[in-house]
């Protein structure tokens, strides 16, 4: 997969959610890397579903999304990966002024 790059910026007035990136669940091994860079302040969390995003009548705002583990509340440029499948990720902009560039590569197939 290619990466995806998306940019959240400007949470000062409220969190800020990314659309979600669908990810391959079939393609082993899954290894997914996740990486943030902080630009000013922000305060970003990672998000991945098991749910199938795909399904008539699925939206992201009722999905079940679990906070990533390592990348919860955090301030500063991190990375970290999904090592078992999920059926996306997204990234929540939740504070600062600043802005969070969320990059995700899955390896597999291109």
């Amino acid at each position: 997969m290619r990466p995806i790059v998306v940019t959240l910026s400007d949470a000062s007035g409220g969190a800020k959610i990314s659309a979600p990136m669908p990810l391959d669940l079939y393609i082993s091994p899954f290894n997914t890397s996740l990486a943030v860079t902080v630009t000013g302040v922000a305060n970003y969390t990672v998000q991945y579903t098991f749910d199938q995003v795909f399904d008539n009548g699925w939206t992201a705002g009722s999905g079940n999304w679990v906070d990533h583990p390592n990348l919860t509340a955090q301030t500063t440029t991190k990375d970290s990966n999904l090592a078992y499948p999920a059926t996306a990720v997204r990234i929540v902009l939740n504070s600062g002024a600043g802005s969070a560039r969320f990059t995700v590569i899955q390896a597999g197939i291109d």
